[in-house]
């Protein structure tokens, strides 16, 4: 290829179709409507949470049944009457969130560092996946089809362990979710989440939010090593998710303890889930 020619040039087409993306991103943003839409997610992400740390204190006082996992708490709202509607509602909240979160990468101006382009762009389009996944949950609960977490996630990982590479997937999957926990820890225990508020909502908001991140990013950090544990003993059986992991907990010395410690914890992310529908940064 000759240099400095034509086909080594930069696209002017493609440049100004990208910075017309960006643009209308951040028009979308300016939406107060889409803007309510999105907050409502961490309304719904909040009661889902407090959902789970209660099905964790009832599997602690030996009163469980459902899983104490998304799909336990998404299942035990479908069971109550007007459940369906609640469902519909919290799906559509969760994928206005998702959606924001995507518009937010997409309209981020990170500079050219690796590490800038990852915090400014990596992260928001890293939690619309999470949160198109709750979206997806509640919508196949909403419809009468959803399915236990633990069931699905066990099923995945049997097929995964079918071959080598499928294992290798497996495990580095494990190694990132114990990594996503290790962050949830440290944003909790160092006050970063403070750096996803408009203003300080007070010490209250600051105790449950080091408590819900701290103790939501060590039951991650258990979905992963159990995940991890998994792939290296064959065993899918361990890779059940969060459910798994409560499970796991209250099966160690001091276990009733320690389940009511996390079902406190994630009580208290989901407390704080209310904090981030008033007063995130949008």
């Amino acid at each position: 290829m000759i240099p400095g020619s034509d086909s080594n040039r930069t696209n002017p087409d493609r440049e100004d179709h990208v910075s017309d993306v960006g643009t209308k991103a951040r028009k979308a943003r300016q939406s107060t409507a889409f803007e309510k839409a999105a907050r409502a997610g961490h309304v719904v992400s909040g009661g889902a949470h407090l959902l789970i740390g209660y099905l964790v204190l009832l599997m602690a006082f030996g009163a469980g049944g459902a899983s104490a996992d998304q799909s336990g708490a998404l299942a035990r709202v479908a069971s109550q009457p007007g459940g369906e509607i609640a469902l519909w509602i919290g799906a559509i909240a969760f994928a206005a969130l998702a959606l924001w979160r995507i518009v937010e990468g997409i309209s981020a101006d990170p500079g050219d560092s690796v590490s800038d382009q990852l915090d400014e762009r990596g992260k928001p389009l890293a939690t619309a996946v999470v949160y198109v996944a709750l979206a997806w949950s509640a919508l196949s609960f909403a419809m009468g089809s959803g399915q236990s977490s633990g069931e699905q996630n066990a099923g995945i990982s049997a097929r995964l362990m079918e071959s080598t590479a499928g294992t290798i997937v497996l495990a580095i999957a494990g190694l990132v979710i114990a990594g996503v926990g290790v962050y949830h820890v440290h944003k909790g225990a160092t006050k970063g989440f403070a750096d996803d508020l408009k203003k300080n909502p007070g010490k209250p908001a600051e105790i449950l939010g080091v408590t819900g991140y701290v103790a939501k990013g060590l039951v991650l950090a258990g979905t992963g090593i159990l995940v991890v544990t998994a792939a290296a003993t064959s065993d899918p059986s361990k890779a059940t998710g969060i459910d798994g992991a409560v499970t796991t907990l209250g099966s160690w010395p001091f276990g009733q303890v320690l389940l009511v410690l996390a079902g406190l914890g994630l009580g208290a992310y989901g407390a704080y889930c209310f904090v981030l529908a008033r007063h995130a940064r949008m």
